[in-house]
């Protein structure tokens, strides 16, 4: 029997929550929308909107072959559950005929962060396509219900969540389920995805349930957490879930559900209720009891240690440096390491950390300021322009090897403006050629491992892409050493020049050898800047980042990676 006074909801949602918060990231206390269908016949007009407007063209979208009605032959509350019925039928409606009827429902409420919980039965034959979702509230699609006041964002930039589908997952079991994101940046195919096998769908009830916070959206099977949706960056592309969604119920026919058998006849999805759970009381209080500290520093990683308390149970730390800014979450009172990777050796980094909860109430003690210099991993770097094999090369590459312990990071960077490139690392003797892995853009690296300090290595790299390849000489390299024992030897580059690094205002090159021109190029390789006959450069007006600096001398050319902060 369904509950329906509101302590006990309240009270049984408060029990659930506390078997899944170690998996959620929010826990949302407070019913602020339902429908307990509680009224028998037609559905609460105060609450839903049934969603008939074929799209352009007369067919719905996936090549589906339903229409959808408002007769109550689709969608009915009958003994405290909402039926939904797709049927086997023929049907005329805006001078279309289909063989197939059902309903989409648009909820007539939107929110902005919570849970939902849907209690439901969802048919699980062939050709049946069942559907618990949201759609952000400004969708352009002609025929929603906040369409003709809201609709300005084309799909998927504006977001959707799918909380449970059923027949669409060719090579899966009947009754798995998933659940899945469409943002702008999976270009609509569906490849941020979760699911789960349950138990027979049709026959039992299950709870489907979305928990939706600034941080991450959780999907839940019967309160078990089975995929979490949390990009690393969050922005338009990956992240349109900074605004209000509404929900939708349907059962669509065919299309990605495949064939429709034809014994089929009917069949429903019911509904035992639907419910929105949102914190409403203000949180006014801040976290306390911040601290953030250096743990671990190597050549090239520094650790930052944080740590608060909040009563809404999870704290928002954004660390900005010179290499840009972000945010993470973590639960209040747990301590949270964060390691900044790709730092340059023997440098000072500046971390700025400040927290916050989770509607942005700040601490106190805000900012703390922490100031790491990485070790010194002694390393040989240069760059090259000289191809063994293949396509000349153009700008060049940079090239670094790191000594750390008794292994060496060997890092190439192309410089030319390739598609497609991959890299592999070439040894010359013996010889032998491994695929090495992608840092970013076009920079590439691996490690070799078990080196003997003092001894000499020798390699170079294949850079393939499409329409071609181009292979670097070879070279060499003493472990341990950070090239000063290589000499005068012709096969390396020996011009080099000095600088501050990171910088702020002026940049002055300092060199043995006379600089005759300057340029600055974007870590992707697009020139910034560029002066002649001068060893200075003003950099104020320039973004904050990392860039590379091509110095000239001469006939000789060597980059270098620099941070302007």
């Amino acid at each position: 029997m369904k509950n329906t006074m509101l302590f006990k909801i309240v009270f049984s949602f408060f029990l659930i929550t506390q078997l899944s918060y170690s998996q959620i990231d929010v826990v949302y206390n407070n019913l602020v929308w339902s429908d307990e269908f509680n009224t028998n016949g037609a559905l609460d007009s105060n609450k839903w909107f049934h969603q008939t407007q074929l799209p352009a063209g007369g067919s719905w979208f996936n090549n589906e072959v339903q229409h959808y009605t408002n007769r109550l032959t689709n969608s009915f509350v009958d003994a405290g559950a909402l039926n939904i019925v797709a049927k086997r039928e023929n049907f005329t409606d805006q001078n279309v005929t289909k063989q197939f009827t059902s309903a989409r429902l648009n909820s007539k409420f939107a929110f902005k962060y919570g849970r939902v919980d849907i209690r439901a039965k969802a048919p699980n034959g062939q050709g049946t396509w069942p559907a618990l979702w949201l759609l952000g509230k400004n969708v352009n699609e002609d025929g929603g219900f906040f369409d003709s006041n809201f609709g300005t964002t084309s799909w998927p930039a504006c977001g959707e969540i799918d909380i449970m589908e059923h027949g669409i997952f060719p090579g899966q079991p009947v009754n798995y389920i998933g659940a899945a994101i469409h943002t702008p940046s999976s270009s609509g195919n569906t490849v941020n995805k979760g699911g789960i096998q349950a138990s027979d769908i049709a026959q039992n009830y299950h709870i489907y349930s979305m928990n939706w916070s600034p941080n991450q959206i959780t999907f839940l099977l019967d309160n078990v957490v089975f995929y979490t949706y949390n990009p690393a960056i969050k922005n338009a592309s990956t992240w349109p879930f900074d605004a209000d969604q509404y929900l939708l119920l349907n059962i669509a026919m065919g299309g990605f559900a495949g064939t429709i058998p034809a014994s089929f006849n009917q069949t429903s999805m019911i509904i035992d209720y639907v419910r929105v759970y949102q914190n409403t009381t203000v949180d006014t209080v801040a976290p306390t009891n911040f601290t953030a500290s250096v743990g671990t520093v190597t050549g090239s990683s520094v650790e930052l240690l944080m740590n608060a308390n909040d009563n809404s149970g999870t704290i928002a730390y954004t660390i900005s440096y010179s290499g840009g800014t972000f945010t993470i979450f973590n639960p209040s009172g747990n301590q949270k390491s964060v390691v900044i990777p790709n730092l340059l050796s023997n440098t000072n980094y500046v971390f700025t950390i400040t927290a916050a909860d989770m509607v942005g109430n700040p601490v106190s003690n805000n900012p703390i300021v922490l100031n790491a210099t990485t070790t010194f991993n002694p390393q040989c770097s240069g760059t090259g322009t000289q191809s063994t094999d293949g396509t000349p090369f153009n700008l060049g590459y940079n090239y670094n090897f790191q000594t750390i312990g008794t292994d060496v990071k060997i890092t190439f960077e192309l410089l030319d403006n390739r598609v497609g490139t991959v890299a592999f690392l070439r040894r010359q003797s013996p010889f032998s050629e491994t695929q090495m892995s992608n840092v970013s853009g076009q920079i590439f690296t691996q490690t070799i491992t078990g080196q003997t300090i003092g001894s000499t290595i020798n390699y170079a790299v294949k850079f393939a892409f499409s329409g071609g390849l181009s292979v670097t000489r070879f070279v060499p390299y003493v472990v341990g050493n950070d090239c000063s024992s290589l000499g005068l030897d012709p096969n390396v580059d020996v011009f080099d020049f000095h600088f501050q690094n990171p910088v702020s205002d002026f940049l002055e090159i300092t060199s043995n050898y006379t600089i005759d021109k300057i340029e600055l190029y974007s870590i992707i390789g697009n020139k910034v800047y560029d002066s002649t006959n001068t060893n200075k450069l003003e950099v104020s007006s320039i973004s904050k980042g990392i860039y590379l600096i091509a110095v000239y001398s001469g006939n000789e050319r060597r980059t270098k990676k620099i941070i302007i902060n």
